[in-house]
């Protein structure tokens, strides 16, 4: 039974994203490579996700009624380690491995080397796929498990997305939750300058696809919009979160510059000094 989201659970979680992007410039930082801007901007998501939403133990990674979380858009596993890790899947110190020689923290998900990876992936646009297939043996098993697929929106320039967007419509999957990261950006620029996605609401909703959109930091609609999705049982859901790329550290937000770059020692010390204050300001406002 999920815990109602009141004060101090939302002051929790709040503060919680805090310590996940904190973990996210360190770990980055520590690499010497790896994206900023996607992981920072998604740190309210998974929390919401891992702290408040999802079925899940991170003592028994392979419960068979867990919720599945599945990320197509694995360049931004930086956010998926670190909050793995502040879930208690495994200790908070293997996250200055990432990127490293034989490490567990590969610079995409590897599924089968570290709990609670439920997919690989790297290619973009191949894990809707991935979770139209989990969703499907779920359904031939009579499971009652959710599924969710953290997407990015530039990778929605591939066309297998669209695919799979019009299956999981076609066959009614409704135990999938797709989240969007729709944060307006790409490695290259401005998603819309690139290749145009809008009106991304009204391609989804062609698709037969039940359609929420939530500002990607207010934990409080993040989680309305993911329990709603799981009372519709007549299509999937797809909730597009309208996120802020490098989300906390001024000088990353909403420059595209930052999506496939770390900080150096510098700019490092200055974003965790931001995410210092951060934190204050969430403690205060919630006294």
């Amino acid at each position: 039974m999920i815990e109602p989201l009141h004060d101090r659970k939302l002051k929790f979680l709040e503060e919680k994203a805090v310590h996940i992007r904190e973990s996210i410039i360190s770990m980055l930082l520590e690499a010497g490579s790896g994206h900023s801007a996607g992981p920072l901007g998604m740190a309210d998501v998974f929390t919401a996700l891992y702290f408040h939403s999802l079925q899940h133990n991170p003592r028994k990674p392979d419960w068979d009624e867990r919720d599945r979380v599945i990320l197509s858009n694995g360049h931004i596993c930086p956010v998926l380690y670190a909050t793995l890790a502040h879930a208690g899947y495994f200790p908070l110190h293997e996250l200055k491995t990432l990127r490293k020689l034989g490490t567990r923290l590969q610079g995409h998900p590897h599924r089968g080397i570290l709990p609670g990876i439920e997919n690989t992936s790297g290619p973009l646009g191949s894990g809707l796929s991935q979770a139209c297939g989990m969703s499907l043996a779920a359904r031939l098993d009579k499971k009652r498990h959710h599924i969710y697929c953290l997407m990015s929106d530039g990778e929605h320039d591939a066309g297998n997305i669209w695919e799979a967007v019009m299956f999981a419509g076609k066959n009614r999957l409704h135990n999938i939750t797709a989240i969007i990261d729709r944060n307006n950006i790409q490695i290259d620029g401005v998603t819309e300058d690139i290749m145009p996605l809008e009106p991304l609401r009204d391609k989804y909703e062609a698709f037969n696809w039940h359609v929420l959109e939530v500002d990607g930091h207010n934990i409080p609609q993040i989680v309305s919009a993911v329990n709603e999705a799981k009372a519709i049982y007549e299509k999937p859901t797809v909730i597009i979160a309208h996120t802020i790329p490098g989300k906390g550290v001024s000088f990353m937000e909403s420059d595209f510059r930052w999506h496939g770059k770390p900080p150096n020692r510098a700019e490092a010390k200055q974003a965790l000094h931001e995410l210092r204050t951060l934190q204050e300001k969430i403690t205060s406002e919630h006294q």
